[in-house]
């Protein structure tokens, strides 16, 4: 599976990004997904997840109610739709890919993008 995460951007605090994360690979929707990012100086962190048919998904604490995974198996792309921005949430975002269910830890990760950068100004 490769995947592209694209969709990052600067935006104003309180604004909203869609992150989308295409993957070729005709498998994928047997895939989990998980947004990671990692801001300078610090480690890479979970933000949210999403299972293989997109009917559970998971956020870390610090984004729950303001961000939304979301999958299109048909297009073959996991979307994270972000909301009410803050300048914490600026960091490189990662999505990444493994086979069965997801995790929160990085590590149990196979497959990553590339990482696209989101910049909340204040």
């Amino acid at each position: 599976v490769q995947l592209q995460a694209s969709g990052g951007g600067l935006v104003q605090s309180g604004g909203i990004l869609r992150l989308s994360c295409a993957a070729s690979g005709r498998t994928f929707s047997s895939y989990a997904v998980g947004w990671f990012r990692q801001a300078p100086g610090k480690e890479r962190e979970f933000v949210a997840a999403i299972n293989y048919s997109g009917r559970r998904t998971n956020y870390a604490d610090s984004v729950k109610g303001r961000f939304t995974c979301s999958r299109d198996n048909a297009k073959n792309t996991v979307y994270l739709q972000m909301k009410s921005l803050k300048p914490e949430d600026t960091a490189v975002y990662y999505c990444a890919a493994r086979y069965s269910d997801y995790k929160f830890d990085p590590y149990e990760y196979e497959y990553w993008g590339q990482g696209t950068l989101v910049t909340v100004s204040s």
